[in-house]
Formats: C-alpha cells, sequence, structure tokens
C-alpha cells in the first residue's frame, strides 16, 4: 500500500479554500497529473458524488474511478478510488493562523500486475512530488501575483532546484 501525506499553508481563509476546491471539475485547473473529469451522475459535489479522473503520471495514464465518501463543507473531503488503483484519499482544511493548512492524504492499493506492494512503495515518493507540486499550484490561486515577467535566472532556478511546498502541521 502506498501512503502520502502531504500539506501546505494557503495564505486564505478555509472557507475561501473550499469555496474553490468543492467545486470537483475544476481539479484539472491545479492537479498536474489530472487530465480530465468527467461525471459519472449528474450529482457534482456532496457525498455519493462519483466521477473518473483521466490520471498521467509520466508514462502511466489510468482512468480512475472514484466517489466522495466524506463531505463536510469548509473542513474535508474524503474520496474513495474504485479503479485499478483502489483506495482512500482525503483533503483536510485547518484554519492556521489567517491562512490554511492544507493536507492531501492518500492510501493507495496497487494490482499484482502493477507491482502490488512493490509498486506501490516505488510510486509512494514519485506521488509525494507530483502532489507537492499540485498543492503549489492550488497555493498559487490564492496569491497575488506579482506585475514583473520572469527572467531567464528564474526560469533557470525553476527548472534546477527541487520545487518545495511550505507544509503544515
Amino acid at each position: 500500500m502506498a501512503r502520502v501525506r502531504v500539506s501546505t499553508k494557503i495564505g486564505a481563509p478555509p472557507e475561501e479554500v473550499w469555496a474553490d476546491i468543492r467545486d470537483i471539475g475544476r481539479h484539472v485547473e491545479w492537479m498536474h497529473d489530472a487530465e480530465s473529469i468527467t461525471f459519472v451522475t449528474g450529482q457534482r459535489e456532496g457525498v455519493g458524488t462519483r466521477f473518473t479522473c483521466e490520471t498521467r503520471v509520466g508514462p502511466l495514464h489510468t482512468s480512475d474511478r472514484m466517489v466522495v465518501t466524506e463531505w463536510a463543507h469548509g473542513e474535508r473531503m474524503g474520496i474513495r478510488h474504485e479503479g485499478v488503483i483502489t483506495g482512500q484519499g482525503r483533503f483536510t482544511l485547518t484554519p492556521d493562523g489567517r491562512g490554511t493548512c492544507f493536507t492531501w492524504e492518500e492510501e493507495l492499493r496497487f494490482p499484482w500486475w502493477l507491482g502490488g506492494g512493490f509498486g506501490a512503495a516505488v510510486a509512494a515518493p514519485v506521488l509525494a512530488r507530483v502532489w507537492r507540486r499540485n498543492l503549489r499550484a492550488l497555493e498559487q490561486r490564492f496569491t497575488p501575483r506579482p506585475e514583473r515577467r520572469a527572467g531567464p535566472v528564474d526560469r533557470l532556478r525553476s527548472a534546477v532546484l527541487p520545487a518545495r511546498s511550505r507544509g503544515c502541521g
């Protein structure tokens, strides 16, 4: 089983962050590994919402079937993965000063033909890196953008240095 937990501090209160993430269809705007989301039924939020997420991590592509299992307005959203890779995931929003500690936790099981437990162990650090990048993208949705354009040094720095999200908790 792959267990991954990443978090970041977002400079907006939980109500604002929730207003953004509650729209599951827009998760593709900040999740780099999510290519598209298609709702299976007319329901688009709350417990019981079902959708398929076309996901790509490197060469691996899956159609991840998911159902919302938890929905605590402004606090948490839980997901059950029912596709090739199964398991549970959860977003938790916790007030942190004037901002939000956003935590993403997943427990995923890989089928034998994707390496089972070994495949999960190999995938966990890769997924953590991808999801930290996703959290940086989510965090940027709440960060005022500077007016200056990135120069060659900025582009080189972002290409060479490892990306980090500001964890919390």
